[in-house]
């Protein structure tokens, strides 16, 4: 049996299989409101009065695409509508604070979580005073969840790329003090990578890891041209570099890790199925995945709920789900006490004698 056949092989039913819960992992792709429990999503909007549309109550978690813009610019709006509750700098803490604790729960021992200071700025009194509330709230709940946390200061490619320059030099200020990369998000099909080159370039001369979104929601293009243009040192989602055998092997032979968030793939229509995600495609090259939950407050799966639905999906077994973890940790900015702390634990999981005969729901 080859190594990869060893990784990949489906799971007798009858077999006990671990708890997912109970990996240690690294969450390395969540979006700041996006983290937000939904039980906290509705308190904020009853304290202040908001009323929220059907698909973030009653209809919670809503129906998505992004496969037109129209598509995404309804989901845009829903997210938007989630942030308009955050009103208070305890809001903030308490919203990193359950992301941490959810995290935990969910065998994380290492979260970075990414945001867009400018579209929090006007209540927060600018994105300087935005970006050292959240910090703030990141060392309070390291302190008060146990794992660790990094943040990852985000561009908007629908703004213009000056502001991406902005916000790069922003993340370069507290690089070391909690910020630990540069990311650029929102809709794949707006702005020229080429224009947001000089602000990923600010933030690597900061050696602040380049983290941009890529390969989702438009083709292998968009990944190489994070590779190319923005020197990626991970790439968010960008699994539909296995349409192009060339940009599959370019990213396996720089061995940049994949941010692979298979529910909300699905969810935004990506993929029609969990089994479509090419997970064992990916491996089968050589490419390294981080499984991630995106934003667990509009797709309504955290980050256990990602190794759970790829087991099912894929028939992975505990030897390859704690490579995954493995790749997960070994992918992430975390101090190399935390990293050794959590590989030795991914080891002790595999150890343990199996007790859980059932795969857990996503959530």
């Amino acid at each position: 049996m080859t190594s990869l056949e060893s990784t990949t092989r489906a799971v007798d039913e009858g077999c006990p299989r671990r708890d997912v819960h109970t990996l240690p992992k690294a969450h390395l792709h969540l979006h700041f409101t996006g983290a937000m429990r939904h039980s906290t999503l509705v308190e904020l909007a009853e304290r202040d009065g908001l009323r929220l549309p059907a698909a973030l109550t009653e209809e919670w978690p809503p129906h998505l695409t992004a496969i037109d813009e129209k598509g995404w610019f309804r989901f845009q709006r829903l997210y938007d509508v989630a942030r308009s509750v955050l009103r208070t700098e305890a809001d903030l803490h308490r919203l990193v604070l359950e992301a941490a604790e959810d995290d935990r729960d969910d065998g994380s021992g290492w979260m970075e979580i990414q945001v867009d200071p400018s579209g929090y700025a006007h209540h927060f009194g600018g994105i300087t005073a935005f970006t050292e509330m959240v910090l703030d709230a990141a060392r309070d709940a390291q302190r008060q969840v146990g794992i660790g946390i990094g943040v990852v200061i985000a561009a908007n490619r629908t703004k213009h790329p000056l502001d991406a320059r902005t916000l790069a030099r922003l993340a370069r200020q507290y690089a070391g003090r909690g910020v630990v990369g540069f990311g650029l998000s929102n809709d794949e099909r707006r702005g020229r990578l080429d224009d947001f080159a000089p602000a990923f370039e600010i933030a690597r001369k900061a050696d602040l890891l380049s983290v941009p979104h890529g390969g989702e929601l438009r083709g292998p293009d968009s990944v190489a041209g994070c590779l190319e243009r923005l020197a990626a040192d991970r790439i968010g989602h960008g699994v539909r570099c296995v349409e192009d055998p060339r940009v599959l092997d370019a990213v396996a032979a720089a061995g940049v890790p994949l941010e692979v968030c298979p529910v909300s793939n699905v969810s935004l229509g990506v993929y029609a199925s969990l089994e479509e995600v090419p997970v064992l495609d990916l491996l089968a090259a050589g490419v390294p995945i981080s499984l991630g939950a995106d934003d667990p407050l509009l797709f309504g799966s955290r980050l256990a709920g990602q190794y759970a639905v790829v087991r099912a999906a894929h028939g992975l077994d505990d030897d390859a789900l704690a490579e995954l973890a493995r790749m997960s940790i070994r992918s992430s900015s975390a101090p190399s006490d935390i990293r050794a702390a959590l590989l030795d634990g991914v080891d002790r999981w595999l150890r343990a004698e199996p007790s859980d005969r059932s795969v857990h729901p996503p959530r």
